[in-house]
């Protein structure tokens, strides 16, 4: 059976997949931390509100999109491996896995991992 942490990624994602990013900020703590290994680290729900306005504008004109493949997790963290897709026809889609850790039902950490850019 999911855990508390799965229930809160798997409504992180549907939430996600609607496109708009700013939604998901009242998911996060007010000191959750969230690491992106392009745009870095942010501190505070604020913080990630400002880096959520910025992923929406930036996933919206790229026309990039995710996809989760498969999320689990427990009461307490939660993994998630997605792919993400780009309307490009010569971009390969990418992987990765999101980090999680929930305390309480929000998230206190987010931190996600990508593949090597195979086109390089």
């Amino acid at each position: 059976m999911a855990g508390q942490a799965q229930q809160v990624i798997e409504t992180f994602w549907r939430i996600q997949d609607d496109g708009d990013y700013t939604k998901l900020a009242p998911l996060f703590a007010p000191d959750a931390i969230l690491e992106d290994p392009i745009w870095g680290r942010y501190e505070g729900r604020e913080a990630i509100l400002g880096f959520m306005t910025t992923m929406a504008k930036e996933m919206g004109d790229g026309k990039i999109t995710f996809t989760v493949d498969e999320i689990c997790g427990d009461d307490h963290t939660a993994w998630a491996r997605w792919t993400m897709h780009t309307d490009d026809a010569d971009a390969a889609p990418r992987s990765g896995v999101g980090i999680y850790k929930v305390r309480e039902g929000m998230l206190t950490y987010y931190r996600d991992y990508m593949d090597p850019d195979t086109e390089s």
